[in-house]
């Protein structure tokens, strides 16, 4: 099975239903559908969508041949969002960890399959001020506690998206630079840690401890080019799933974003 996360940072944009810019020439390409037409995943999860369902173009609101589900923001229009699209029909959705508070952002999508659940969740950042570090802490806290009310060690769990957070110094180019900053603060990676700590597994990291290895590049001083990056996009595991990992990766050659597509291939 093929499972893939990625922050596309505004679905009519990558779509082609809104006009992008790429280097000063304007286009209406559907980077997305032709990346799902390529890779052929059989779920992927998208995050930071920017739309609700009713703005986006009908033909555009899946590829061909997938189910779709999405979550937007209620709290204000062109913010946040996620949706998940997948091959096979889920016997169950969710959207949400039922905190009211946390759920109007728009930002989980819960399928639940037989023989697995998935989790496309976005988490919010940290930067703005302490009142969305806090929200951010929260927010991580309200999972945590979700997928402890409602599973066991049993079940086999997949938790994607845009965690917001780089865990240790390995996962950003610059660690020392940004101790102080959202995103690395010693508060959120003692989250991580506690994600760790329950026995859920950084797909990734379990197969491939190599440094430079980055999801996300600020779109300032050419540090895609320079590879000046920060790895926040991953797939957590839940234990019952650590001998299924085949191949797990960060396609950083994937353009459309500011973030790249992680890919995880399971053998479920």
């Amino acid at each position: 099975m093929k499972i893939i996360t990625w922050n596309i940072n505004g679905y009519r944009a990558i779509t082609g239903q809104n006009s992008s810019r790429r280097l000063d020439v304007l286009t209406n390409d559907n980077k997305l559908f032709s990346y799902i037409d390529k890779e052929k995943p059989d779920l992927i999860a998208l995050q930071e969508t920017k739309a609700e369902v009713e703005q986006i173009n009908d033909e555009l609101l899946a590829p061909e041949g997938y189910f779709y589900y999405y979550n937007s923001s209620r709290a204000k229009k062109g913010y946040s969002g996620v949706v998940t699209f997948c091959k096979k029909e889920p016997k169950q959705v969710r959207y949400g960890f039922g905190i009211e508070e946390l759920d109007r952002e728009g930002r989980v999508v819960e399928t639940i399959f037989d023989d697995f659940v998935h989790f496309n969740i976005y988490f919010p950042n940290g930067q703005q001020n302490d009142e969305r570090l806090q929200y951010k802490l929260d927010f991580y806290k309200a999972l945590y506690q979700y997928l402890k009310d409602n599973y066991s060690d049993k079940d086999r769990i997949i938790v994607s998206g845009d965690y917001n957070t780089a865990h240790n110094e390995i996962d950003l180019a610059r660690p020392k630079q940004n101790e102080q900053t959202s995103g690395f603060l010693r508060i959120e990676r003692d989250l991580l840690d506690d994600f760790v700590n329950t026995g859920y597994i950084d797909s990734f990291r379990e197969i491939n401890k190599e440094p430079d290895q980055y999801s996300w590049w600020s779109n300032r001083g050419r540090a895609r080019e320079n590879n000046v990056g920060w790895r926040i996009d991953y797939h957590f595991l839940s234990p019952a799933l650590k001998n299924s990992i085949k191949h797990c990766e960060m396609q950083q050659s994937v353009m459309g974003s500011d973030h790249c597509p992680v890919v995880l291939d399971l053998d479920i």
